[in-house]
């Protein structure tokens, strides 16, 4: 086998078809778009459109609800942080938290915070401060000498412009009241001009 020698498998690479060159092509005339009309010409995409009648995705009824407001938590079972502290990725000594779970690596995105399942078998004493526990999962970590603190889900990119709406609207009435105070000072000095 010399470099001159390589090769593709057969059938690996198709050359392209190319329209429009002539009727001994097989695609030249109407170039394999068949006849006239809306659909022989580019950039049409009729995807449910039928033809003026209710399409279908309107005649049925709207189902099920999703919940804007809902906590997207990391889940993750007491096995896996055995197997996590065991490994030296996290330090038992330390508190256990979704930032320090997401600097390890075991996590990918801190989210909403980290929610703590009961599968798998705990040794290690951990103080772990997570956004929500189960229930078997906290008997656990306490029988394993560990404490478990609760901490209040992390707030999401779309609530925060909301607080900084508020932020501005307060320094709005401040400005107002500024602008109504000067007036009023105003007002009594061209009272006492006039006295």
């Amino acid at each position: 086998m010399r470099l001159n020698e390589l090769r593709d498998n057969p059938g690996a690479t198709r050359s392209r078809k190319r329209v429009g060159r002539g009727p001994g092509s097989g695609k030249g005339t109407t170039a394999g778009r068949g006849d006239k009309g809306q659909k022989s010409r580019s950039g049409v995409a009729l995807k449910g459109f039928e033809g003026g009648q209710m399409p279908i995705h309107r005649r049925l009824p709207k189902r099920g609800f999703n919940n804007i407001f809902r906590k997207d938590f990391n889940e993750i079972n007491l096995g896996r942080l055995q197997a996590v502290v065991d490994n030296g990725q996290i330090d038992a000594k330390l508190p256990v938290t979704a930032a320090a779970l997401a600097k390890a690596g075991i996590i990918s995105k801190i989210r909403d915070g980290v929610r703590v399942l009961g599968n798998g078998e705990l040794k290690t004493a951990l103080t772990l401060e997570v956004s929500g526990i189960s229930e078997s999962a906290k008997k656990a970590v306490e029988a394993a000498g560990g404490s478990v603190t609760l901490v209040k889900a992390l707030k999401r990119a779309a609530e925060a412009p909301a607080v900084e709406k508020k932020a501005k609207s307060g320094k709005a009435s401040e400005k107002v009241a500024a602008k109504s105070a000067k007036k009023a000072k105003a007002a009594d000095r061209k009272d006492k001009d006039k006295g």
